[in-house]
């Protein structure tokens, strides 16, 4: 064997060692873990995923192997923080998708608001038609109603079927001024003044069997990102659908 291959062997082994020095400092780091959010676990992750990382390189390099690590990569990240060290504002940004899975609940629901609050206007439905015969109306009557985490809470009473949601934190020296930001809500998020993000998505299942376990999915830079995976179930056949079924809704707010 040349120089050269015992100097990638001695390479291989270093980074072979590193990994069992990371491995140690993350079980020790999450044996004294203070919090679900612990800084100090959090950078043992990252070594050890480092680590992990230079030596599946070496190992090709020199046998052509490979190790059974999934090493994320850096599409799978977040750039560099370079917000403020102490930040006095913030911004939180959400996006939750849905799928109209139960179009005559979601109907009759929002049928249900109108005909008990007499504030709620009928008037976004086509002409003869209300609330209860039009989606478009129907949604708007809903989310005008609830507020948006109510509606994630309760989306199955609704006819609504969950996709795939994203919460972003970012963070600012100062507060934006009123109105600012408003024709254009979403486009200033500076990914680098992200502090947190947290994802949810069916595309982080790999074992369906795994249902009742949440996945862990998504980027963080602190925090974490949980994928739920969720029932997928159709909406009923036409003449199905039970009025009766609905749960009463509280319009007493």
């Amino acid at each position: 064997m040349s120089d050269a291959a015992q100097s990638t062997a001695a390479e291989v082994r270093a980074a072979a060692e590193a990994v069992k020095a990371a491995l140690d400092h993350h079980l020790a780091a999450v044996e004294r873990r203070a919090g679900e959010d612990d800084p100090v676990v959090f950078e043992a992750f990252n070594r050890l995923a480092a680590a992990a990382e230079v030596y599946d390189e070496l190992l090709y390099d020199a046998y052509d192997e490979v190790t059974p690590f999934e090493i994320p990569g850096a599409e799978d990240g977040l750039p560099p923080y370079t917000g403020p060290d102490e930040p006095h504002a913030l911004s939180v940004l959400i996006r939750r998708d849905y799928t109209v899975a139960e179009p005559h609940r979601l109907l009759a629901q929002a049928q249900r608001v109108a005909d008990l609050d007499a504030d709620v206007d009928d008037g976004e439905a086509p002409a003869g038609e209300s609330v209860g015969h039009s989606t478009h109306a129907a949604l708007g009557v809903l989310f005008g109603e609830f507020e948006p985490d109510e509606i994630a809470t309760r989306h199955k009473e609704f006819g609504l079927e969950e996709g795939d949601s994203t919460l972003w934190v970012t963070a600012a020296d100062e507060p934006a001024e009123p109105g600012e930001w408003l024709e254009a809500p979403f486009e200033q998020a500076d990914p680098q003044q992200i502090v947190c993000r947290f994802d949810v998505s069916s595309v982080f299942d790999e074992d369906p069997d795994d249902a009742d376990e949440p996945e862990r999915g998504g980027v963080r830079r602190s925090g974490g990102a949980f994928a739920t995976p969720g029932s997928r179930s159709g909406a009923p056949a036409a003449g199905s659908f039970d009025d009766e079924a609905l749960e009463p809704l509280d319009v007493d707010r």
